[in-house]
C-alpha cells in the first residue's frame, strides 16, 4: 500500500508525541500530588495578560492544533485517504458509530440531569497517544491499520470541532461572530486569487480567532477555519498548505501538547479520588470510552462493509479493526478539552479527568494486548523510502 512521506512524517510525530504525552501527564500528576504542590498549581493560575496561562494553553495553543488538525484534514481529503467515497467510506463510517455510541451510552445515564452537557466527552479520539500505542507493535503492523486509525482520528476530530461549535456555544455576540466570518471570507477570497504568501493568512488568522473568541464560539474552531482556507495547490513539498503543516509538526508535538497535557492534568489526588468513579457522569464516560467508542466503531465497520458502502482493506482482517477500535477509545487530550467545555464545577472537571485518565489507560491497554495476540505476522511497509 502507498503511504506519502507527509503521512509517514504526520505517524512518526504522533507516536512521539504520544509518548511524550504519558510523561508529561505523568509528572504533572506526580508535581501536583507532591510538596511542591501549590507552587506547580500556581504556574497555570499566574495571570498573564489578564488572564491565567492556563487559559492562554486551552483557548490560544490548541487553536494551533487544531490548525495542525485542519491541515491534516484538508490533505486526506484533496489527495489522501479521504480523496474519495471508496477510500473514505470505512473510516468515515467507523468514526460515526465511535461518536453516536458512547454519546449514546453517557446520555442514557445522565439524560435529563445537570451533566448531560458531558456527552460530547466520550466521543473524541486522541490521534497522538492512540498512533503512540499502536507504534509499540514495531512492524507488525499492517500499513492499512495505521492509515485507518490515523484517518478514523482525524475525522473524529472534526466530529468534536463540529459539537464543540454547535453544542458548547452558549451566548452568541453577533457583532463578533460577523467580522471572524467576515475575515473567513476575505481569506478565501486571498486563497481564490492564489496568493500562496502565508504572512496574510495568519495575520488574518490571528485576528479572526480574538473575535471569534469574543463571539462565544469557541476559538480553536479558527484554526480548522483557517487550514482550509490556506491555499492547498497541488499538495507537494512547495506547496504552501504543506510547507505550514511540516512547520507546525514539532511544535505541537514537542511544546503544545505536552503543556496542554501537563496544565490540565494538574490533579490532585486525595483519599476519596475513588468516589470520583460512582458518579452518572464519570460511569457515563467510562462506558462511552471502554465499551461505547469499540462497540461503535467496529459495529458501523461491519454494517457498512457488509450493506457494501465500503471494503475491508485485504491486509485486514475483523479481529484487527476490534483491536484498534480499542484505541480509538483513548480520549485523553480532546476528551479532557471537551470536558473544560462542558463543565463549569471544578469537582465535575476534576472528577471527570480522573476517569478519562483510567479509561484511557485501559482501552490503550486492551487494544494493545489484544492486537499484539492477533497481528502475529510481521508485517513491512512496501515502501520505505517514498519521497
Amino acid at each position: 500500500m502507498k503511504i506519502t512521506k507527509l503521512f509517514k512524517d504526520f505517524f512518526e510525530s504522533e507516536k512521539v508525541g504520544g509518548f511524550l504525552l504519558i510523561i508529561c501527564t505523568v509528572i504533572s500528576l506526580l508535581l501536583a500530588n507532591s510538596i511542591f504542590s501549590s507552587e506547580y498549581l500556581h504556574v497555570w493560575h499566574y495571570a498573564f495578560a489578564g488572564k491565567p496561562v492556563e487559559y492562554w494553553i486551552n483557548d490560544g495553543l490548541m487553536a494551533i492544533f487544531f490548525l495542525l488538525i485542519g491541515l491534516e484534514l484538508e490533505r486526506e481529503i484533496y489527495i489522501g485517504e479521504l480523496s474519495n467515497f471508496k477510500k473514505a467510506s470505512l473510516p468515515i463510517f467507523a468514526a460515526i458509530g465511535g461518536m453516536i455510541v458512547p454519546a449514546g451510552l453517557y446520555l442514557f445515564l445522565n439524560y435529563g440531569t445537570d451533566t448531560q452537557s458531558g456527552a460530547g466527552i466520550p466521543m473524541a479520539t486522541d490521534i497522538a497517544f492512540a498512533l503512540g500505542v499502536l507504534s509499540l507493535l514495531g512492524n507488525k503492523v499492517p500499513t492499512s491499520l495505521k492509515v485507518f486509525l490515523t484517518a478514523l482520528a482525524v475525522i473524529d476530530d472534526l466530529g468534536a470541532i463540529l459539537v464543540i461549535a454547535i453544542f458548547y456555544t452558549k451566548n452568541l455576540d453577533f457583532v463578533n461572530l460577523s467580522i471572524a466570518i467576515g475575515i473567513f471570507a476575505f481569506l478565501l477570497v486571498l486563497n481564490r486569487l492564489k496568493v500562496r504568501n502565508l504572512i496574510p493568512y495568519l495575520v488574518l488568522g490571528v485576528f479572526m480567532w480574538y473575535f471569534m473568541l469574543n463571539s462565544g464560539v469557541h476559538a480553536t474552531v479558527t484554526g480548522v477555519l483557517l487550514a482550509f482556507a490556506i491555499p492547498f495547490g497541488d499538495g507537494t513539498k512547495k506547496s504552501t498548505s504543506y510547507l505550514l503543516q511540516h512547520t507546525l509538526h514539532k511544535p505541537v508535538t514537542l511544546l503544545i501538547l505536552p503543556l496542554f497535557a501537563m496544565a490540565n492534568t494538574a490533579i490532585i489526588i486525595d483519599s476519596d479520588w475513588h468516589y470520583a468513579l460512582t458518579h452518572k457522569y464519570t460511569i457515563g464516560i467510562a462506558l462511552g470510552l471502554i465499551i461505547g467508542k469499540p462497540i461503535g466503531i467496529s459495529l458501523f465497520s461491519y454494517l457498512s462493509v457488509k450493506a457494501k458502502l465500503c471494503s475491508l482493506p485485504d491486509d485486514l482482517n475483523w479481529k484487527s479493526i476490534i483491536g484498534v477500535s480499542f484505541l480509538g477509545g483513548i480520549g485523553f487530550t480532546m476528551s479532557i478539552f471537551i470536558t473544560l467545555l462542558a463543565f463549569n464545577d471544578l469537582e465535575h472537571i476534576s472528577h471527570s479527568k480522573i476517569m478519562i485518565l483510567l479509561s484511557s489507560i485501559t482501552v490503550a491497554l486492551i487494544g494493545l494486548l489484544f492486537l499484539k495476540s492477533v497481528l502475529k505476522k510481521d508485517y513491512v511497509d512496501e515502501v520505505s523510502n517514498d519521497d
